[in-house]
């Protein structure tokens, strides 16, 4: 999939019909289970985290199919019940310092069975889609106990209370964008607090390109400050505890360009930041988040076409969604390895692929020197 830069079966096997053949069996086996395709994603996983501060970054895609009403392939309803798909949720492992990804730890990949008859607000949390922020870093804990310090990092759609009480862990920490106006223990609004806060430091921040929005260099105003968070009123959340103590980072941008919406960040964190140095950190180690915004962007857009897929039935595609998704973590890291990153070799392939990779490189590079692979 690497190689190919696709999913299509016909395009992998390159008309052998055989191979083919074979691949698609393979996703219909029934002992090849999506949950070991993604128990297998964090093998090397495990060992390129020693030693290191992990930034663990998750979020949730929707992977649209085309279906037609005689071909709905078994797949369930996502946006606004228009299309139907799969959602896939990773946890992806980024080194804080110096942003090398190091692979998937954890993830859920599954398509919706029918529309819930009962009220979001009269369901258990772990009765809500919501629940994979937390599943999904507690699953990645075991695996990450070889790392110096771990932050689960995501956006708004992660402010969720319960996952900060989650982190009340030495070395195990949250970065979470407030998507909420949350009260405070002083029954205070969380927005109040920070309108409240002084501005304290200017810089000028570069920030990614995404979709709809070109890369640029952007003027952040900072203000941060300590707070503490009440839990929400719900009789489901009674066993947590009634405050916790977090931090509050608030980056706006001033001085857009008309036509450029101005950014602002509210960061919700359970690091302590006591100084300048410390919140522009936690906007540093949020910005990390865009790299799982390439992930997807490989896996759906840019690279794999996931959403081309013509397999026929939902577990076939929720299988291949797994292993895709394993192969667009193995292109970040090429490129990142081809723009100058010192991760090694081993966090991508095992010995045995990489002599299978020296071999085929003596095979395809160019004769002339201009044109041999610089990376031998």
């Amino acid at each position: 999939m690497v190689a190919g830069k696709t999913v299509c079966l016909r395009r992998l096997s390159r008309g052998n019909r055989a191979l083919e053949v074979r691949f698609n069996r393979f996703l219909g086996h029934d002992k090849v289970t999506v949950e070991r395709i993604i128990e297998s994603w964090s093998e090397r996983t495990i060992t390129a985290v020693e030693g290191r501060h992990v930034l663990a970054i998750q979020d949730t895609s929707e992977i649209h199919f085309n279906t037609t009403p005689q071909r709905r392939r078994g797949l369930g309803e996502i946006g606004k019940g228009n299309h139907h798909g799969v959602l896939l949720h990773p946890l992806l492992a980024v080194d804080a310092d110096d942003g090398a990804c190091l692979g998937l730890l954890s993830g859920q990949i599954w398509t919706r069975q029918g529309r819930r008859t009962t009220s979001h607000d009269e369901r258990e949390l772990s009765d809500k889609e919501s629940q994979r922020w937390i599943s999904t870093a507690v699953a990645a804990k075991p695996l990450l106990t070889k790392a110096s310090a771990v932050t689960v990092l995501g956006d708004r759609e992660s402010d969720i209370f319960a996952l900060y009480a989650s982190s009340a862990e030495q070395h195990f920490h949250v970065i979470a964008r407030s998507m909420h106006d949350r009260k405070l223990a002083d029954r205070s609004g969380l927005y109040e607090a920070s309108d409240a806060m002084a501005a304290v430091d200017r810089r000028a921040v570069q920030l990614p390109a995404r979709a709809a929005r070109p890369a640029r260099l952007a003027q952040l105003e900072l203000r941060f400050g300590a707070i503490e968070l009440a839990r929400p009123q719900s009789k489901f959340l009674s066993h947590l505890p009634k405050s916790l103590p977090l931090a509050m980072v608030d980056v706006r941008e001033i001085n857009a360009e008309t036509g450029v919406e101005p950014q602002h960040w509210r960061l919700l964190t359970s690091h302590e930041v006591t100084s300048i140095e410390d919140a522009w950190r936690i906007v540093q180690w949020y910005k990390q988040r865009w790299i799982i915004e390439q992930f997807f962007r490989i896996l759906k857009t840019q690279g794999l076409k996931l959403e081309d897929s013509q397999i026929g039935s939902a577990d076939r595609l929720i299988k291949l969604v797994a292993i895709a998704a394993k192969a667009a973590v193995i292109t970040i890291q090429l490129l990142q390895a081809r723009n100058g990153g010192r991760q090694s070799i081993l966090a991508a392939f095992d010995s045995g692929q990489i002599n299978a990779l020296t071999a085929l490189n003596q095979q395809l590079e160019a004769a002339s020197k201009r044109l041999k692979n610089p990376h031998p």
